[in-house]
């Protein structure tokens, strides 16, 4: 089998499994306990949050755990007031967003934000939709289906400029900037202060860590309102017994990060180069998505305009090779990708789009090797085509 759908989930590495099996067995109290082996392990939590905090250039008490990055996103949303006033929407949201986030802002009055054809946001579309009325801004890291990375940076001083304006004229309608970071942690030098984010999502599945587990940094001129009530556990905000085996191994997964980011990106970097190559010498000329200058390094977003990618996927992994036409949610849907309609891809375009997305179980030989079979199957499905017209 070779696995080209890294954006989609990732492995659990050995390290990071050994680092949370002891917390399964013999270290399984409850860290709000009294007993000194509990406060052992609220210790061991504590820390661990610490580790994955550091590594965004936050504090542990910065954070609050989720259950991955579908309810940090929701989370991160409360931060908008209740009170509806007229003027423009509350939230400005990117049109290429996660399922997560377009699903979650539904519940407020919201504008989607252009981007151009490389999935770039139109920064002067951000700029014409600020109201005197918006409070949240929502724009990932990286997109999920194309790899595209955002000026979040830019996006951050367009907002403080408005809230100058807004100072000048009185207005202290609080303008706070969210990112999902999901598919950018494993390769992008993270610094909520560089970026000017208020609010972070991340995501341990992305990173060789274990399901299930999240986060949400939360700066402090932020105030969210929990959903779920109970012991008061993450300040508040997410009441339950804390997951202590899963944040360790998202402690664990982001350690194993620092030291190898910089080498990880220019060998992607020559594998989506040989892999493109290969996919160049198919039969349809194959249409390569996303912006060249600005994307996620081990990312290649593909079009065959003309085939059926449904049945490319299906013919490919009756070879061994495992890949994916978008993000895993949508895709079990059956429906077509809002992300690649967003950019303006024709039907045929869409119809024909593989999301290819390496990591950690790829090399020089099994990306070659998958290579050469894309184009293959490409060449098989055209003469297919070709000889029922």
């Amino acid at each position: 089998m070779i696995y080209l759908d890294h954006a989609a989930a990732t492995p659990v590495s050995k390290k990071v499994l050994e680092k949370m099996t002891p917390y399964f067995s013999e270290l399984f109290f409850n860290p709000s306990s009294p007993y000194l082996p509990a406060k052992t392990v609220r210790e061991d939590f504590e820390h661990a949050k610490s580790v994955i905090a550091n590594s965004i250039g936050a504090k542990g008490n910065d954070l609050v755990i989720t259950s991955g990055a579908t309810e940090a996103n929701a989370l991160a949303f409360t931060a908008v007031s209740s009170e509806s006033r007229s003027g423009g929407a509350k939230i400005l949201v990117l049109e290429t967003e996660h399922a997560s986030v377009l699903e979650s802002v539904k519940r407020y009055p919201f504008e989607l934000i252009k981007v151009d054809r490389t999935g770039l946001i139109d920064l002067s579309n951000l700029k014409n939709k600020l109201s005197e009325n918006t409070e949240l801004i929502s724009v990932s890291l990286a997109n999920n289906e194309l790899g595209t990375i955002q000026p979040l940076a830019e996006i951050a001083t367009i907002l403080k400029e408005e809230k100058l304006r807004r100072l000048k004229n009185h207005n202290t309608t609080p303008l706070f900037l969210h990112s999902d970071a999901s598919q950018g942690l494993s390769l992008l030098d993270i610094n909520v202060a560089r970026l000017g984010v208020d609010l972070l999502t991340l995501n341990a599945a992305k990173i060789s860590g274990p399901k299930g587990v999240g986060a949400l940094y939360i700066s402090h001129e932020v105030r969210l309102k929990p959903f779920v009530n109970g012991g008061g556990q993450e300040r508040g905000l997410r009441a339950g017994t804390e997951n202590v085996a899963g944040v360790v191994g998202f402690a664990a997964a982001v350690e194993a990060l620092k030291n190898h980011s910089a080498s990880k990106r220019k060998k992607y970097m020559r594998l989506v180069e040989n892999l493109k190559h290969e996919l160049e010498g198919a039969s349809i000329e194959p249409v390569f998505l996303g912006n060249k200058k600005s994307r996620l390094a081990n990312f290649l977003p593909v079009s065959f305009p003309g085939l059926d990618a449904e049945r490319l996927i299906y013919k490919l992994e009756e070879r061994g090779v495992l890949v994916s036409t978008g993000a895993a949610c949508a895709a079990s849907k059956g429906e077509a990708s809002h992300v690649l309609k967003a950019i303006g891809l024709s039907s045929e375009e869409i119809a024909g789009s593989l999301r290819i997305s390496l990591g950690v179980l790829n090399t020089e030989e099994n990306v070659e090797e998958a290579g050469r079979i894309i184009r293959e199957v490409v060449d098989s499905e055209f003469e297919r085509i070709k000889n029922d017209h």
